[in-house]
């Protein structure tokens, strides 16, 4: 089926477009949507045929799952267990935003995002467009709209351009607002760590918590982090 793209800029005319992206998304499809950092591929985080149809298009291996984004930060302890404090305190400072956490799946949920180990990486992206269409499609499979080795799509047409009729529905929003992915940070161990630097600096994250980056260190001159609340308390 040739795909369309079909505009999404604006709350106020994007009715029909995201009426037609949740369809997509309801029958095991793929969509392109925009989200703050670059445009992604997304699929049905629960349907494991769509999120191999998105690792397919992307010329990907189940070796690189694709991260999960949500709608909002509430819906962090549905999709994750034994969240470490640090890591609540992170979410709520730049959820929504350009910070991808690696946490503990919980152990009932029935997907298959690929060999993920027991993990899974979320994000609340800080798009309106994105963020609308989560609302209505619960949690999405979710990858930069590339082929594997080429660089990321920051406009619906070049993610046409590398993906082609293998997506359904190209949701157009422009350009991408922050053309830098986000960062990755794996709360799964000991300790905070930044495993990809992206759009939030490591200085930044650690004003709000204690972060190694990629080295394994913590900055030269990092802020004191405030002291995590105590385990269990509410995100």
């Amino acid at each position: 089926m040739t795909a369309r793209t079909l505009p999404a800029h604006d709350a106020a005319t994007w009715g029909p477009a995201l009426d037609e992206a949740v369809d997509v998304i309801a029958n095991g499809g793929l969509v392109v949507l925009p989200t703050d950092t670059v445009y992604g591929i997304g699929a049905d985080a629960f349907s494991p045929p769509a999120v191999q149809a998105l690792l397919d298009a992307k010329g990907r291996g189940r070796q690189m799952p694709p991260p999960v984004l949500i709608a909002d930060v509430r819906t962090l302890d549905g999709l994750a267990t034994d969240v470490p404090a640090h890591a609540r305190l992170l979410a709520e400072a730049f959820w929504p935003g350009g910070l991808t956490l690696i946490v503990r799946a919980q152990p009932s949920l029935a997907w298959d995002l690929g060999e993920t180990h027991g993990t899974v990486a979320l994000r609340v992206p800080d798009h309106a467009t994105a963020r609308a269409l989560l609302k209505r499609t619960g949690p999405m499979a979710v990858s930069s709209a590339n082929r594997t080795g080429e660089e990321a799509a920051l406009t619906a047409a070049e993610a046409h351009r590398m993906l082609g009729d293998s997506v359904r529905v190209y949701l157009d929003a422009g350009d991408s607002p922050g053309q830098v992915a986000s960062t990755i940070v794996d709360a799964t161990g000991p300790r905070l760590q930044v495993v990809r630097q992206g759009a939030i600096t490591l200085e930044d994250l650690n004003t709000i918590a204690p972060v190694h980056g990629t080295d394994g260190r913590l900055p030269a001159a990092a802020p004191e982090a405030p002291d995590a609340p105590e385990a269990g308390a509410a995100g």
